[in-house]
């Protein structure tokens, strides 16, 4: 096991004389044993990032450090990674057994007693032990996912590298393969770096969790602080489903006025906008209530436009008394709510986000308390 150090990393392609950053500037310390998990919308820079960590692109700019060592110019196979890519990546004239041992055979002296039995370890503890004199075309999807993952652990790599490796499986098998992975990583204790655009698979599975957007790195937390108290407004939009509801709104004498609505500020939440006059209401769906009548300063005048229906809970899109644009809220399906009825919108201040106009900055977030342990030690 071991400690990677992203410092000041990034990467840039020439593309006729013009340079395209892929990744800008990316920080990360990785603790040893740690699962951390880059997300983010497609061409962000996440697999960019596990790629120069691999080995497979080289590093323009800053260091690569796994413990001590900067491993920059060190060949992919004297990394001590192994990585788990999205196709698998299995030679299709090979039987199990000979896909997991080939590695071996090719990059270590180990004799074949010693591969035959890390192969037949690696197949006991993933459930592939029955598999290993089939061919790849004779398994199905998961199947092939656990010889991937098979390979990956006979290495007994310093780094598990995976990049989006349930994205080909269907919706059921991909939730059941996300525990097994957890279960896996914690039992191995390998420091881990899991690449994903989906938000789901970031938030069940990572201690922490590095949110990328156009090659640069939004913030790095856990799960919960990413979500309830978000950077900027980028992290704050793009976790969540359905996803945070936004109004501009402006500050006047203790108040955001948005077009919708007005929304007074008790006098703590004002002094963390620091003067601020345009500024970016955020409320998540599941914050809203929707309550009978209204008895608060919060409390705002709504037509539910459509339900859907999700089984434990309802999504409730909406439109405020004479304005077009709908905004969500979420909850629970025993709520009595259909299309056409007018209801009242609760929207508690302590629940609220703010963000600067300009930059996107978090100026206030909803009241969080933070786990003080949430990475391996």
């Amino acid at each position: 096991m071991a400690e990677l150090v992203l410092d000041g990393v990034t990467k840039y392609f020439d593309d006729d004389g013009d340079r395209i950053v892929a990744v800008d500037d990316a920080s990360i310390d990785i603790a040893d044993g740690e699962f951390l998990v880059l997300v983010g919308p497609s061409g962000c820079g996440k697999s960019t990032t596990l790629r120069m960590v691999a080995g497979l692109e080289t590093v323009s700019e800053g260091a690569l450090r796994l413990d001590d060592t900067v491993i920059n110019d060190r060949a992919p196979a004297e990394r001590d990674v192994a990585m788990v890519f999205q196709s698998y990546a299995l030679y299709p004239h090979m039987t199990v057994r000979e896909n997991m041992s080939f590695g071996l055979e090719e990059s270590t002296s180990m004799g074949d007693a010693e591969i035959r039995e890390r192969v037949e370890d690696a197949a006991a503890m993933m459930g592939i032990e029955d598999l290993l004199d089939r061919k790849p075309r004779e398994l199905s999807g998961g199947q092939q996912q656990r010889v991937a993952l098979g390979r990956a652990i006979v290495r007994d790599p310093e780094v598990f590298l995976m990049d989006e490796p349930l994205s080909n499986l269907d919706a059921k098998l991909r939730s059941t393969m996300r525990t097994e992975l957890q279960r896996l990583q914690e039992d191995l204790g390998v420091t881990t770096v899991y690449v994903t655009h989906d938000q789901t698979e970031a938030m069940t599975m990572g201690d922490r969790i590095a949110i990328l957007n156009d090659g640069r790195l939004q913030q790095v937390a856990t799960p919960l602080e990413a979500y309830h108290a978000p950077a900027n407004e980028f992290v704050a939009g793009f976790l969540g489903e359905p996803s945070m509801n936004f109004f501009d709104a402006s500050v006047e004498d203790g108040t955001l006025v948005t077009d919708q609505f007005d929304f007074p500020l008790s006098a703590a939440t004002l002094e963390d906008l620091d003067g601020a006059s345009s500024v970016r209401l955020g409320v998540r769906p599941e914050d809203i209530e929707l309550v009978d009548e209204a008895t608060g300063d919060h409390d705002y005048g709504a037509t539910v436009d459509v339900v859907e229906p999700l089984g434990n809970e309802n999504n409730v899109y909406l439109t405020f008394d004479g304005d077009d644009e709908t905004f969500t809220a979420v909850v629970p399906a025993t709520d009595a709510v259909e299309a056409g009825d007018h209801v009242v919108a609760r929207i508690p201040e302590d629940a609220v986000h703010i963000f600067d106009v300009d930059s996107g900055a978090a100026l206030h977030n909803r009241a969080f308390e933070a786990d003080e342990e949430a990475i391996p030690q």
